[in-house]
């Protein structure tokens, strides 16, 4: 500031110091010769004042006027943010329906430019009116149909983004010869692996290979977040089987009637109650969910009182640190971030009490969460379709009783 006011101080001073050179040379004499030179310095010393003065002024009028123009910046960039706020909002609110809004607006930019071109050729040194009426028209006709191309494109994606199993379907080529065209059998429409390959792809390949890709695509197929926290609950299941305990997914079976008891591993007189929550990183669980979970687990083990229960909680993110203490305090056992991993052996291998059957189930088997792997009766997991039957497994049958040729 004060390099500023110098700066400027000395160039108003020297304006007005060239200015009046002229007429101050012969007062300057005039003073001289009647021995009244003080007044001279003491007008000389009154200009600097004014000089002085003036030049402050003028600098804060300059800064008010800088900030005021910052002000009216900022305030309009304030009303932009408002105004691009509401815009996003509105077209979140119509992203169901295909973003209207916004293609309208496309719309009608691109009728501007059309209409530009129309009345170009009217109003050329030749004018084409025929040709300008029939540009218009085809104009019209272009941008209604791009309107509903836009508007359907952006449905279909809305669409694949809340069920993610419609694109596999965009995969799927038609074959043209007879046999790929002709619908399933009965017995072919009851195997689940019909949904993960094209008829051409079920009846050519082995069962080796039919089983083993479908249960590839299973695990590369974007999936539903019901079927991701289905699958978080089997691959905690599928740790605890190994460790000995007879594992039973009510999560699964009974949905919101689970009381938040997605497992319950039993092993001699211990059990555990866990619930599992496979949320995205970015969320937290918080205490409320904590004395949820608490109060199933001690529902349990007042209905058990002979049992020894213990209580672990299951989470892909993490816990608020008021519920990690609560946590604590309610003898509640947290695995935090534990992430799962896709490859994990998950073909359940099944040996049947009854008669010594060996069967194999895939993850999108019927009864595969019905089955429980016991190791110490034979029952094991593997990794793939080639090893289970390489030991003696078969795939299930059909639910109700269809047997093999």
């Amino acid at each position: 500031m004060f390099e500023i006011f110098t700066k400027k101080f000395l160039i108003t001073l020297l304006t007005y110091g060239f200015g009046s050179l002229f007429l101050g040379i012969p007062i300057i004499i005039y003073m001289l010769l009647t021995n009244t030179l003080w007044l001279g310095v003491g007008a000389l010393s009154l200009s600097l004042f004014f000089v002085s003065y003036g030049t402050f002024n003028e600098i804060c009028a300059e800064k008010e006027k800088q900030y005021k123009a910052e002000i009216n910046k900022i305030q309009t960039d304030n009303s932009n943010i408002q105004q691009k706020e509401q815009m996003w909002k509105q077209l979140l609110k119509e992203r169901s329906s295909g973003f209207p809004t916004l293609f309208e607006h496309i719309a009608s930019y691109e009728k501007q430019i059309d209409d530009g071109l129309s009345n170009y050729l009217r109003t050329k040194s030749h004018p084409a009116y025929s040709a300008a009426d029939v540009v218009k028209e085809e104009a019209k006709r272009r941008r209604e149909a791009e309107f509903i191309q836009r508007k359907t494109q952006s449905i279909i994606e809305y669409y694949e983004s809340i069920a993610p199993f419609l694109l596999d379907f965009k995969e799927q080529e038609i074959d043209d010869n007879e046999d790929a065209l002709r619908e399933y059998t009965q017995e072919e429409r009851e195997d689940p692996t019909t949904n993960y390959l094209t008829k051409d792809e079920y009846r050519k390949l082995s069962s080796i290979e039919r089983n083993q890709m479908a249960l590839e695509r299973y695990w590369k197929r974007p999936k539903s977040k019901w079927l991701i926290g289905r699958i978080y609950e089997r691959y905690v299941g599928f740790i605890y089987e190994q460790q000995g305990y007879s594992v039973d997914y009510t999560g699964i079976f009974k949905g919101y009637e689970d009381l938040g008891r997605d497992l319950i591993c039993t092993k001699g007189d211990e059990i555990i109650i866990i619930q599992c929550k496979n949320w995205s990183q970015f969320k937290t669980i918080f205490e409320k969910h904590i004395f949820q979970f608490f109060g199933t687990v001690f529902q349990y083990r007042d209905q058990n009182p002979k049992k020894r229960v213990r209580a672990i909680f299951y989470t892909t993110t993490e816990l608020s640190e008021l519920a990690r203490r609560f946590a604590h305090e309610l003898n509640i056992e947290l695995e935090e971030r534990f992430k799962m991993n896709n490859g994990y052996p998950c073909i359940k291998c099944n040996v049947s009490q009854a008669n010594g059957t060996k069967i194999y189930h895939l993850p999108f088997d019927q009864q595969y969460d019905n089955t429980k792997i016991e190791e110490n009766k034979g029952d094991f997991y593997c990794i793939s379709v080639e090893e289970a039957e390489k030991k003696g497994f078969r795939r299930a049958y059909r639910w109700h009783g269809i047997k093999p040729n």
